[in-house]
C-alpha cells in the first residue's frame, strides 16, 4: 500500500514535474510475468526514479544496512526503503550469497519484476564497471528474460553523499529483453555466468554509451580510497612543525653534498 501511496500520491507526481524523465524503450517492459531488470548504478536515486516510469511494481534487492539504522532516523529509512519496493539482503557473500539468491527468486517466483544492479555498487567515476555473475544465476536458475536499463544523469541528479538532489532532467533507457534459454540447466557453470553477464553488461554500454571498465567497481573504490589516504598523510606530514623550513632548504639546494642519483633519490622517482 505504501509503494503505491509514495508513487502515485505523495513522492511520484512531485518527482515527474521536478526531474522531467524522458523514457525510451517503455514496450520492452511486460505487461505481466517474471523478468530482471539489469540496469547500471549512478545514483541511490536510480532505485526511485526507475520505478517511477512503470506501471508494474518493481522490487530490488538492497543491502541490510539501509533497514537496521537506529532511532528515529533509521526507523524512517528503513520505511521508506520498504515503501519505495526494496527488500534486505545480506551482502556479506558465503552463505548470505544464498539467501540473495534466494529472496530474488522468491519476488520471480511471484512473477513479478526483480530489480538488479550487476555492478554491485555505485560507479565510484560514472563509468560502467564489470558485472558480479549473480544477476545471470538468477535469471538462469528461474528462466526469466533479462531486461537492460541505463540510468542516465541520475549521478548528476543526486551525486553520492548529496542529500539535496539538483533539480534537472535525467533519462532512462529500456532495452529490448535478453533471452538466456539456450544455457538452461547450466546455471552452475561459472563461464557460462560469465558468458551472460558479460552480454548483459555490453548491452547496458550500448544504451548508456559509459566508458567500459574490466574491473569491478568496488576494487576500484578501494584503490581511490587508498590513493585518498596516501594523499591524508602526505598533507599531515607536510603540515608537521619544522617541514615547511626542511622542504625551503632542500629547495634551495642547502645540501650541497646529496647525490642527485643516489639510490634513496632514485626510490623516491
Amino acid at each position: 500500500m505504501l509503494y503505491w501511496m509514495l508513487k502515485r500520491v505523495l513522492l511520484g507526481p512531485v518527482l515527474k514535474v521536478l526531474f522531467r524523465p524522458k523514457v525510451e524503450g517503455l514496450q520492452h517492459i511486460p505487461e505481466d510475468g517474471p523478468a530482471i531488470l539489469a540496469s547500471n548504478h549512478l545514483s541511490f536515486s536510480d532505485s526511485v526514479f526507475l520505478p517511477l516510469v512503470l506501471d508494474r511494481r518493481v522490487t530490488f534487492l538492497a543491502k541490510s544496512d539501509y533497514f537496521t539504522g537506529s532511532g528515529i532516523k533509521g526507523w524512517l529509512t528503513a520505511a521508506f526503503m520498504r515503501g519505495i519496493g526494496q527488500l534486505p539482503i545480506d551482502r556479506s557473500g558465503g552463505k548470505a550469497s544464498e539467501s540473495a539468491l534466494q529472496a530474488g527468486m522468491k519476488v520471480l517466483g511471484a512473477g513479478d519484476l526483480l530489480g538488479l544492479y550487476p555492478e554491485g555498487t555505485r560507479s565510484p567515476d560514472s563509468r560502467l564497471y564489470r558485472g558480479r555473475t549473480g544477476v545471470a544465476r538468477m535469471a538462469l536458475t528461474a528462466g526469466v528474460p533479462v531486461i537492460p536499463v541505463a540510468m542516465i544523469d541520475t549521478d548528476k541528479a543526486q551525486p553520492t553523499g548529496q542529500l539535496v538532489p539538483n533539480i534537472r532532467q535525467i533519462g532512462i533507457k529500456i532495452g529490448t529483453p535478453l533471452d538466456f534459454s539456450r544455457y538452461e540447466g547450466m546455471e552452475g557453470d561459472r563461464f557460462v555466468l560469465r558468458s551472460v553477464t558479460d552480454e548483459i553488461m555490453y548491452d547496458l554500454m550500448q544504451l548508456s554509451n559509459q566508458e567500459y571498465v574490466d574491473m569491478y567497481a568496488t576494487s576500484m573504490k578501494e584503490r581511490l580510497l587508498t590513493r585518498a589516504r596516501r594523499r591524508a598523510r602526505e598533507l599531515q606530514e607536510a603540515a608537521r612543525p619544522g617541514r615547511a623550513h626542511a622542504d625551503l632548504e632542500e629547495a634551495l639546494g642547502s645540501n650541497d653534498s646529496e647525490d642527485p642519483w643516489s639510490e634513496e633519490s632514485k626510490d623516491g622517482l
